[in-house]
């Protein structure tokens, strides 16, 4: 069974691609079996917003600066927990807990003894929850991009903060090596070019809140009228050049080459390519169409998984601390559960999660990329205290996730595993 994390990306389109995520080998020896979780996809879709107020909801500002800006966040948040809870019935069973309860009537369903296991990102959250409720069904796990859950909602989002804030250096200290980087390369006396880099890039985001970026399609004088009077289609708004930047992080491959030519364009006041990336990340097309639910999911999900009980004060409070420890992105991700509010969660999941016990199961199979934005390192280990008899498998690179990305020694380690249900000896250190 295989999950591709989320909360909201379909496990059933995921299994349809199998053979570009597992060996031949795995292959010839498992059925590869994809679910949609409970929300999601196919699976009773939890439906929000249209297109046209999907979009508007990416592009609005997401971090206030001063009570104005909050008072239209909260208001935004109510709009959308709203047409949630209008559209869509019983969301209080929406949680991961019962999607893994789910998983186990899928393995019954399957007449499987034991549940075999590959989950990424979210998908390994999920997988835990399946190992601390049914643990003796357990067979063999993998779990890849790990998500702790044994730390709160704002220890995560800071520490995804700084996770990101972290990909962006790697991100520039590349970019200096490429003849095409677009970023300033002088230093001064006080000032190294790596912090100039950053405050370029942070300059790039406080000036799309002043001024959107164009599409290159047109940069007149009447387009920008019509923007501002909410006739044009689309703009690079601050929250999309920043949804975009963070998107081009998680794939320093393909997504590093993009952000540069994205930061290139910016100079002359064009956004197309940060547009480019965040429709990457939320799976819109050019028609401007989403392909599937994943935005409501995850934001229902995620919600009733990790209920937000703190004041707006506090939260106002907790920003300055985001703002600290990841200066970048710190100040866009710390409102980011603001809406969640709106939602009173009777979901089981956050007493589930909140667990300080290890689990005792068969042998797990953990990886943590040391310079994951999404899924930070450090997750990876809490997640190997946790759970008793794992491995952590730690991969050196940049990006999102380790399997299936090039490097023999997480590949031939997790297919020795999966073919003979044997853990590596040891916890191993690996490279790309």
């Amino acid at each position: 069974m295989v999950n591709p994390g989320g909360p909201g990306a379909s496990g059933k389109d995921y299994a349809y691609n199998a053979e570009s995520i597992l060996n031949p080998d795995i292959l010839s020896n498992y059925d590869i079996v994809g679910f949609d979780p409970r929300g999601v996809g196919d699976s009773a879709p939890i439906h929000c917003l249209n297109d046209a107020e999907t979009d508007a909801s990416y592009a609005a500002d997401s971090k206030p600066d001063n009570p104005a800006e909050l008072v239209a966040l909260e208001k935004q948040g109510r709009e959308y927990a709203a047409k949630c809870l209008a559209k869509t019935k019983f969301l209080d069973h929406y949680g991961t807990v019962n999607s893994a309860r789910d998983m186990d009537i899928l393995r019954l369903a399957l007449g499987d003894k034991k549940l075999n296991f590959l989950g990424k990102s979210y998908g390994t959250y999920l997988g835990t929850l399946y190992a601390s409720l049914f643990p003796s069904n357990v067979g063999r796990m993998v779990l890849d991009g790990a998500v702790d859950p044994s730390i709160s909602a704002v220890q995560q989002s800071i520490s995804q903060a700084v996770g990101f804030d972290k990909a962006l250096d790697s991100f520039i200290t590349d970019c200096f090596t490429r003849s095409d980087c677009p970023l300033e390369k002088q230093s001064s006396k006080d000032v190294s070019r790596h912090e100039l880099a950053v405050k370029q890039i942070i300059g790039i985001f406080h000036q799309a809140a002043v001024s959107p970026l164009l599409d290159k399609i047109d940069n007149s004088d009447a387009t920008k009228k019509k923007f501002l009077t909410g006739q044009h289609a689309r703009m690079a708004t601050e929250s999309l050049v920043v949804l975009g930047t963070a998107s081009a992080l998680y794939d320093n491959e393909s997504g590093w080459p993009q952000l540069r030519t994205a930061i290139q364009e910016s100079v002359a006041g064009y956004g197309a390519t940060f547009l480019a990336l965040g429709d990457e990340y939320s799976q819109r097309n050019t028609q401007g169409r989403y392909a599937n639910n994943e935005t409501d999911a995850g934001f229902v999900i995620d919600c009733l998984d990790w209920p937000e009980n703190r004041t707006v004060s506090q939260i106002t409070k907790d920003a300055k601390v985001f703002t600290t420890k990841a200066p970048v992105f710190g100040p866009y991700l710390a409102y980011g559960s603001l809406a969640c509010k709106n939602f009173a969660s009777k979901s089981d999941t956050a007493k589930l999660i909140s667990m300080s016990r290890t689990i005792d199961t068969n042998p797990v199979v953990i990886i943590g990329t040391t310079r994951d934005p999404a899924t930070p390192y450090t997750w990876a280990e809490g997640l190997h205290s946790k759970i008793h008899n794992s491995r952590l498998i730690s991969l050196s690179a940049d990006g999102h996730t380790g399997q299936g990305r090039g490097s023999t020694c997480v590949d031939s380690a997790v297919d020795s595993y999966y073919l003979s249900g044997k853990l590596p000896i040891a916890d191993l250190q690996c490279a790309l």
